[in-house]
């Protein structure tokens, strides 16, 4: 895992078998799939836990070093090792139905739970180790962007916590595993142009940044139908209120 804002290849590796058998479970449950997708395997401490219960493991790792050594870890299984970014890996070549799990790197969570989130080819879920104030974050009930483009795609819920001294060097932070059962969309990616609109200054009211849309008197009137308070800001309004709105925008 790399720490937030850490663009390196520096890695934080998490070793307690305990708590990975934990994570791997978490990947098998409620679930009919026989291929897991793994993401960023490194040292393939979760890699050993995975090839346990699933077929097969598709492992997309982006440092070439670690691609080339990870199957000589695991002789005789049924491990396919790509060495790739994930974020411009093909998830449609992937056998069906198939999971996703993965160690994240911190800084580019959102590229690849929208990714997941967005694929033709859907995954029955993905089980992800990310920061844990982001996946908090995701399911609170205050909204951002992310939380409304996850919410908007998938049921979302929190697993296990993984404080940050389980960790191989420690990173700054504390990690928790959120799972994503994917869904159809509820809004269009039209819809989500509006609610970009609506974050470009997240602080500031929400009748304020909608106003390059329509007059703000006509905006605040759409507010009092649909019962929005005046003063709302864009993560007070849920997906289902935002749908509302957009409707009448």
């Amino acid at each position: 895992m790399v720490a937030k804002n850490d663009k390196s290849l520096g890695q934080h590796w998490l070793k307690n078998r305990v708590v990975l058998d934990e994570i791997a479970d978490a990947v098998r449950e409620d679930t009919s799939a026989k291929v897991c997708v793994e993401i960023g395997p490194g040292l393939g401490t979760l890699t050993s836990s995975l090839l346990k219960r699933f077929d097969k493991v598709t492992a997309v790792e982006f440092d070439a070093r670690l691609a080339e050594n990870l199957p000589k870890s695991f002789p005789g299984k049924n491990l396919e090792v790509v060495n790739a970014d994930f974020l411009k890996y093909d998830l449609d070549n992937i056998e069906t139905p198939y999971v996703v799990a993965g160690n994240i790197p911190y800084y580019i969570t959102s590229p690849i739970i929208e990714k997941i989130l967005k694929a033709k080819n859907l995954p029955e879920k993905a089980v992800l180790l990310i920061q844990k104030e982001v996946a908090e974050r995701i399911v609170d009930t205050k909204e951002t962007m992310l939380s409304l483009m996850v919410k908007n795609r998938a049921d979302a819920e929190l697993s296990v916590m993984v404080p940050r001294d389980e960790f191989t060097p420690p990173p700054k932070v504390d990690s928790q595993v959120i799972i994503l059962r994917p869904h159809l969309p509820i809004l269009d990616d039209e819809a989500f142009k509006i609610i970009r609109l609506g974050f470009i200054a997240p602080r500031k009211k929400l009748v304020h940044n909608l106003a390059a849309l329509r007059p703000e008197l006509e905006i605040k009137q759409i507010f009092r139908e649909l019962n929005i308070d005046e003063n709302a800001r864009p993560g007070d309004l849920h997906l289902e209120t935002w749908g509302k709105l957009i409707e009448k925008m």
